[in-house]
């Protein structure tokens, strides 16, 4: 038990320290500033340019998004994630230790290419956190976590990281055994989180860049914010890419029925939901009787997919 305890105590010492680091110490791989500087594009972009040119430039929420940012990118870490998934990672190791198992590594790619271990790396952690994503929309209670994502009435870039701090556990906790497998490390992470961080902030943009072909390659606002909208006749919604929309085209879970500019965004009684960030991480334990997932508005029909405006034949190009 000593072990666990000097790295309970380590890991709350190291990251206090890394963090003030980072603060004090700029440099290119450096996640508070990459996070800051992102943050402030994508703001000047929707100053410029918005979508929704009704929506204030500081639209509603848009402080409390960027608390959840800073809190979900670096302070959930600092009280105390940081310590229980070290002590958890360790725990794991102590039981393949166990039955002889030194560790998961089953697919090497160490000896790849850079950019092939880059690419694989983020093509493998995009696919497991889709369908992280879309348990997060079938499971009662998940939802009841993913809630706080869905309650943006509102959409800019800072909605992309306000959600409840259980989903990074449930993200963390399925994403660990299968990149482990293919031995990927911590070391292995920042270019492709800064990569992915950066198609975040633009898919929750209020912006207008139209991709061209690669809307099917990657998410985007035009696509995004039917995920995220308030009525919606599929049974647990849709449109759930991460950073790449590539996996909803594939798997017939791509709905983009007309232009969604103006579409009421959150979920039934939105306007019920509590307001402030404390009241809102106790909210899904607090919820009673999970109901299905209240964006469900009818029976998802037989052929309900891909509803694309300016794709409409598209539908029979993907299908699998």
């Amino acid at each position: 038990m000593e072990k666990y305890w000097n790295i309970f105590i380590s890991s709350f010492t190291d990251y206090a320290g890394y963090l003030g680091r980072e603060i004090l110490n700029p440099h290119w791989g450096n996640y508070f500033y990459w996070l800051l500087g992102l943050s402030l594009f994508f703001w000047l972009l929707e100053m410029i340019a918005p979508w929704r040119q009704h929506q204030a430039r500081i639209r509603q929420d848009f402080w409390l998004d960027g608390f959840y940012m800073f809190f979900n990118f670096f302070l959930f870490s600092l009280i105390g994630f940081n310590a229980i998934s070290n002590i958890g990672v360790q725990a794991f190791n102590d039981l393949l230790g166990l039955f002889g198992i030194q560790n998961l590594v089953a697919f090497e790619v160490q000896s790849w290419p850079v950019w092939a271990q880059l690419l694989t790396l983020f093509l493998v952690r995009d696919f497991i956190q889709w369908n992280v994503h879309r348990l997060l929309h079938r499971s009662a209670f998940l939802w009841e976590i993913h809630k706080v994502h869905h309650s943006v009435q509102q959409m800019g870039f800072a909605a992309h990281l306000r959600f409840h701090w259980g989903e990074t556990v449930v993200y963390r906790v399925l994403e660990y055994i299968p990149l482990a497998m293919i031995g990927f490390g911590i070391q292995d992470f920042f270019l492709v989180h800064i990569f992915a961080t950066s198609i975040g902030h633009f898919n929750h943009s209020n912006i207008r860049l139209p991709l061209g072909p690669l809307k099917y390659i990657f998410n985007n606002p035009q696509m995004h914010i039917w995920h995220h909208a308030k009525h919606m006749p599929l049974k647990y919604g849709a449109n759930y890419g991460i950073s790449l929309s590539l996996w909803d085209y594939l798997f017939q879970t791509a709905y983009l029925p007309e232009d969604g500019r103006d579409i009421a965004l959150g979920f039934e009684e939105v306007e019920k939901y509590p307001p402030s960030f404390i009241a809102q991480q106790w909210y899904p334990f607090k919820a009673k009787n999970y109901a299905p997932n209240p964006v469900e508005m009818e029976p998802a029909s037989e052929d309900p997919q891909l509803k694309d405006p300016e794709e409409p034949e598209l539908n029979s190009a993907v299908s699998l």
